[in-house]
């Protein structure tokens, strides 16, 4: 069960006149061990979109580089890199064919990807760009059984898959994309209505055992038990034809070589009635309520097996079909970004891979420039530098939600080695400023923007958690504070974290401090134990201990 070892630990009071104030109280340390793992902040790339991402060994992607650097200055750990997606499934190969990638877009199908994709040997010089990075390489489920050529395709790209990740840069495999949708897409079903667990389970062992001995004949260090396995099922959610509970007790991991058990997650679609930035990314109670879900049906999965491997989240973001404009793309979607990864954490799963590909309304970042979109940093990447930040650089990290009674804020307190070491407040109270808060026309004459006061009580400050945290009963501490801050929710441009730019036009996404941002800035743990801290609407703080 997710974080059934976790003591509940819990908050602050918050004075404004707006809504009642609660007294609640954060322990300054707990004795629970639901750590994250290393490169909790990771990324998942879409298929046919990774040679833009990472380029070739002639011309690699420096730019996606830096950002992933960035990551690892904060963190202390590169993200990891899962390369998927629905386009996974739709690969071909043509050992002929000069280039990495040849797609062809079908409008009736999908404006935003590729639904007939070749790829030729150079697509794996993909993999040799990025140093220290681990990846994971999706091969083809879709097609692969029940196609002769898919079946061929397999044949051929494992012995080139294996090779380029040799040498310490495989994270995992991957065997299907979301096979839970196979039989429904959108897209068009590859599988037909009788499509059940029983059928995807048995597809599934012949394909992974055949990769297995593929790898045996061809890279035999990566067959051995210490390097083989695979992220799955990679199910796309918790309500759709396939259940993952279901595919488990029908044998999926019969083979014990599911290493991480991987679930996706989208909080809604981007063509879904009624969504907005405030009503859903903005919003704690719908993003809480997605990713429960996600964990009930792991717990059903514990309760299958007892020895299941940790969760992940192999592949996220807000909302599916790439992101909406004026959504998934401003300021607002980097603090969803903020507040999904923390509450996912609080609830047990190790890692968090966000989605993105070429031309995607919710990348964070656009790695080529094409006739769509511009090169550059987006603002959901300040969200995954910021929860970098959060989590820091430790080897024992555990995150807990703390309940707020109000669904336009949360908060999390973030323990090292029990310790209390930070805490993260977010104000999802929406600011705009632009024309119909499209993030384009700046309003003539913006309105004043809203502050909450914080201010939380840290329980045990009188014990051992005061003397960890360095102070005595009666003596005062100074807190640090970082802020994720811009012009507002529907802002796309104009956003630090910290001070801190990683705009492509300033440096090629290293960080540059931006002068005109205050930073340094300092708050009193006073002598009874509060702390308070003042956050302005639609902005995050970070408070280190």
């Amino acid at each position: 069960m997710l974080s059934s070892n976790m003591r509940q630990v819990a908050i602050f009071s918050l004075l404004t006149s707006s809504i009642v104030e609660s007294q609640f109280t954060v322990n300054t340390s707990i004795t629970s061990a639901n750590e994250v793992f290393d490169g909790f902040v990771s990324f998942s790339i879409e298929f046919s979109s990774f040679p833009d991402f990472a380029g070739n060994n002639s011309h690699p992607n420096n730019f996606s580089d830096n950002l992933l650097e960035n990551i690892r200055h904060i963190s202390g750990a590169k993200p990891y890199i899962r390369v998927g997606g629905n386009t996974q499934d739709y690969a071909l190969y043509n050992a002929s064919l000069p280039y990495a990638l040849n797609g062809t877009f079908d409008p009736r199908r999908s404006l935003d990807y590729p639904t007939t994709i070749h790829i030729g040997p150079s697509y794996f010089e993909s993999y040799n760009t990025w140093k220290d990075v681990k990846f994971s390489h999706g091969f083809n489920l879709g097609l692969g059984a029940n196609t002769s050529a898919g079946w061929q395709t397999l044949l051929d790209t494992v012995p080139l898959a294996c090779k380029a990740l040799s040498g310490g840069k495989l994270y995992l495999w991957g065997y299907g994309n979301e096979p839970d949708l196979f039989s429904t897409a959108a897209q068009g079903p590859v599988r037909p209505p009788s499509w059940n667990e029983s059928t995807y389970v048995w597809q599934w062992q012949n394909g992974t055992r055949t990769i297995h001995a593929l790898l045996q004949q061809h890279c035999p260090d990566l067959a051995h038990e210490s390097q083989y396995g695979y992220m799955a099922p990679s199910h796309a959610g918790v309500g759709n034809r396939l259940k993952a509970h279901i595919s488990w007790a029908a044998g999926l991991n019969n083979d014990r070589n599911v290493k991480l058990y991987s679930t996706h997650n989208y909080i809604s679609g981007a063509t879904t009635p009624g969504v907005t930035l405030q009503t859903t990314l903005l919003n704690h109670t719908v993003t809480a309520r997605s990713i429960d879900a996600q964990a009930a049906e792991y717990a059903r999965i514990v309760s299958l097996d007892p020895a299941a491997p940790p969760p992940i989240f192999g592949e996220t973001n807000s909302l599916y079909n790439q992101g909406r404009p004026g959504l998934s793309n401003t300021f607002g979607a980097a603090l969803w970004v903020v507040d999904f990864n923390l509450y996912a954490a609080s609830k047990g799963f190790k890692r968090v891979h966000m989605h993105q590909g070429t031309n995607y309304r919710y990348a964070s970042w656009q790695p080529i420039e094409t006739n769509i979109t511009t090169m550059g940093t987006k603002p959901p990447y300040y969200g995954n530098i910021a929860t970098a930040a959060a989590l820091g650089k430790h080897e024992h990290v555990e995150v807990v939600n703390i309940p707020l009674a109000y669904h336009r804020e949360a908060a999390y307190a973030i323990y090292h080695s029990g310790v209390l070491s930070r805490i993260m407040v977010l104000n999802m109270r929406s600011y705009n400023t632009t024309l119909n808060g499209e993030g384009l026309i700046p309003l003539p004459s913006p309105p004043k923007r809203g502050s909450v006061e914080y201010v939380f009580q840290l329980g045990g400050f009188e014990n051992k958690g005061a003397v960890k945290l360095g102070v005595a009963v009666g003596e005062k501490q100074t807190v640090k504070v970082q802020r994720l801050i811009a012009n507002g929710s529907d802002a796309i441009t104009g956003i630090s974290w910290d001070g801190w730019s990683y705009h492509y036009e300033l440096d090629e996404g290293r960080p540059v401090s931006l002068g005109n941002v205050t930073t340094g800035e300092e708050v009193e743990v006073d002598g009874e134990g509060k702390v308070k801290v003042r956050v302005d609407d639609s902005s995050a703080a970070l408070l280190l201990f």
